[in-house]
């Protein structure tokens, strides 16, 4: 097939290589002439893991192409992907202003029968809201479609390529037919492709992230628990994970979910929840669970150094909101940063991918190292904030040497702490009891 998608963040170059790996001719569009002259030349602008391979091998080969034209890249397009910025308002309501501008573009451009499909997250009645923009300027046949994308960022390519479900939102025969023709090389397994109407999509979307945060506020409150009655959040995890009807999956405790989708999604469909009447108790408790987990450590921080934190330089480890990522919109870590900087800490920091992000941001507000250890001289204390696996088998002995003061606090419970206990380190986790200094 010949696609268009509109928009080449994250949502929309990952959806654009993947499709063209099957065979599918891809334009992707964007606004950003700039981003547009690096993708045409290879530079790929996201990292995320197997995504660079396919993305230069379908360039190469003529199947993946960029442009800033919304005439040309749909031109003989069948079907056109909306991967646009959906951000949260002042209120909380996702800001629809790109998604409802490109479709009241494409009233003036469509001249035959076209899908336009709604990748990005969107609130529900959004299919109708585009319909009945494009339908104002142009009268011939046309359907919208929702699409949602259940792209984990760090295995998103083979969320991508081998996804669990294709949820379509039409009720369109002719649509549908497009559809399954579209994502038959993708459920070749026999996973599920599920056809709904438009506004159960929409809803769908919403409600699985929903859903995971809620599961990850709920443990991070029973890793509370845990602290103060002197259990320990990871028996307690196998414990529940074991039983069928709650799984293994999202239980681990930290410090809070961030990145693109989760705290976004929440808020939105809570907003959605309250513009129809109903207040939707559970996900505001997911989201002030949320705000106060970011800065968790803080506290502990606070008290073993009995409140002196002043000219200490303390050391950090992780700036994505997730390993296997550069994105670091809503990273846990950079409320932390605000707090530490706030009470006159030196934050020396190292992320594998992340560093350039966080430098545009805070400039040097704080230092960077060139490894994780380069950090670690003289510090006063390392914390964790992000899981990235080159954390988790550290060289012991020169983090003993570079330290001023053994004393870890880990937002990931990326150590055990029995180990560290007997490594001789002060280390507080989320959820466990602290290790103390053996004398």
């Amino acid at each position: 097939m010949k696609i268009a998608v509109v928009g080449t963040g994250y949502v929309g170059l990952v959806t654009g290589t993947c499709f063209s790996e099957t065979g599918n001719t891809v334009t992707c569009i964007d606004i950003d002439a700039r981003k547009v002259r690096k993708l045409s030349s290879g530079e790929i602008t996201i990292y995320e893991p197997g995504l660079e391979h396919l993305f230069q091998r379908n360039l190469k080969e003529g199947r993946l192409r960029f442009t800033t034209s919304l005439v040309d890249g749909i031109s003989d397009a069948q079907i056109i992907f909306l991967a646009l910025p959906t951000p949260p308002g002042k209120d909380g309501a996702a800001d629809l202003s790109y998604v409802l501008g490109v479709a009241d573009e494409l009233g003036n451009l469509l001249d035959d029968y076209k899908v336009i499909v709604d990748k990005s997250t969107v609130p529900v009645g959004t299919a109708d809201k585009v319909r009945e923009v494009i339908a104002r300027k142009y009268k011939g046949e046309f359907d919208v479609v929702s699409n949602p994308e259940f792209l984990r960022e760090g295995v998103a390519v083979d969320d991508f390529m081998k996804p669990d479900r294709v949820v379509i939102g039409t009720r369109s025969e002719r649509a549908q037919r497009l559809f399954r023709e579209l994502y038959a090389p993708f459920v070749r397994q026999g996973n599920p492709v599920l056809f709904m109407d438009e506004r159960s999509a929409e809803l769908a979307k919403y409600a699985a992230n929903a859903f995971l945060a809620t599961k990850i506020s709920f443990m991070n409150e029973i890793a509370r628990m845990c602290e103060l009655l002197g259990a320990d959040v990871d028996m307690v995890r196998r414990a529940i994970g074991s039983d069928e009807r709650i799984g293994k999956r999202f239980l681990f405790p930290g410090i809070g979910y961030g990145g693109s989708c989760f705290p976004k999604d929440v808020q939105a469909l809570a907003r959605s929840a309250a513009e129809v009447g109903y207040p939707f108790r559970i996900l505001e408790s997911v989201m002030h669970v949320n705000e106060s987990q970011k800065v968790y450590l803080v506290p502990k921080i606070m008290d073993y150094f009995k409140g002196r934190l002043q000219g200490r330089k303390i050391a950090l480890w992780g700036l994505a909101f997730k390993p296997n990522t550069d994105d670091i919109r809503e990273a846990p870590a950079l409320y932390i940063i605000e707090a530490l900087l706030a009470e006159g800490v030196h934050v020396h920091a190292f992320d594998p991918e992340a560093m350039p992000n966080v430098r545009q941001l805070l400039g040097d507000r704080i230092s960077y190292g060139t490894d994780q250890y380069s950090v670690l001289e003289d510090a006063d204390a390392l914390i964790i904030a992000t899981e990235w696996s080159v954390f988790r088998t550290p060289d012991f002995e020169k983090m003993d040497a570079a330290f001023a003061q053994k004393v870890i606090f880990d937002g990931r419970n990326v150590f055990e702490v029995p180990q560290m206990q007997a490594l001789g380190y002060y280390y507080e986790s989320v959820g466990r009891q602290p290790a103390a200094i053996l004398d």
